[in-house]
């Protein structure tokens, strides 16, 4: 077997790898619910309090992980060999490029990610197959045409040709404009075909537990909104929504071996769009 390809972390010559970890932080505490190990007393604490009003937190970030594994999935058997992953993650193997390169080993990934604590892991993000390409860029999605610009230097992605974008729990930590900026970044994936990946926080399955649950991240520092079918049902205005439509992440096309997670548990939307 030919040995991976290794590419290069695309960052600002200046950033500094600031963790703060005496201060939860949302990716780091999304790892303890995965049962990572990449995060700290502050994040502990802060997840055991989401815990105590939102029990079916782990259950919820499983069911997202294995939504962005299927769409991933789905968009590489249907042609597509261009992603754009925003609000990456601290990396939990398989990652996009892993899943899409199975399909399509020339398949091309960039992710962005505004955590200091990625960067310090983005290796593991460029393990690419000899045929494809990997990159990561620092940049925060509150700055959406910075973060374009970020991905556009790379290289890495052809944008006249399609490429899906994956907003997997990401926007429900945009409390104001997210709507805005996810409009920003489909309009520059001008091309017929390109994807939009999706998963959100919702108030829909489980009301009172997402409005404690708002309430806990709000405290700790990292606000939450939860959107319901209405608000999520406008990030896809002017595409067309893929089978089976705007669901539950456990619901999105859902395998044989995945794991039983009921709409309450996940209490996330998830939807998969095609540009016209």
């Amino acid at each position: 077997m030919a040995a991976e390809q290794h590419d290069e972390t695309v960052t600002p010559s200046d950033a500094e790898v600031n963790l703060a970890i005496h201060r939860p932080h949302t990716a780091r505490m999304y790892d303890y619910f995965l049962d990572g190990t990449t995060n700290f007393p502050a994040d502990r604490e802060a997840a055991g309090h989401a815990l105590a009003v939102f029990p079916q937190a782990p259950f919820a970030a499983r069911a997202n992980r294995a939504f962005m594994h299927r769409a991933t999935r789905a968009l590489a058997r249907s042609g597509i060999t261009q992603f754009l992953d925003v609000g990456t993650g601290i990396p939990t193997s398989p990652n996009v490029h892993e899943i899409a390169q199975r399909t399509e080993p020339r398949a091309r990934i960039v992710y962005a990610d505004n955590d200091p604590i990625v960067l310090t892991h983005a290796q593991a993000l460029l393990h690419s197959s000899p045929e494809g390409r990997t990159a990561y860029v620092q940049a925060d999605v509150r700055e959406p045409e910075a973060l374009l610009e970020a991905v556009r230097a790379t290289g890495v992605l052809d944008f006249t040709r399609p490429i899906a974008l994956s907003l997997v729990a990401l926007l429900h930590f945009v409390p104001e404009g997210a709507h805005e900026i996810a409009e920003t970044l489909r309009n520059a994936m001008p091309v017929r075909g390109s994807a939009l990946v999706m998963s959100h926080f919702t108030p829909d399955y489980a009301p009172q537990d997402a409005a404690r649950m708002e309430r806990v991240y709000r405290d700790n520092g990292n606000p939450v909104r939860a959107r319901d079918h209405d608000e999520f049902s406008r990030f896809f205005t002017g595409w067309d929504l893929l089978d089976p439509g705007i669901t539950s992440t456990p619901r999105w096309r859902p395998e044989p071996d995945d794991e039983r997670i009921s709409d309450a548990q996940a209490s996330c939307l998830a939807a998969v769009a095609i540009r016209p």
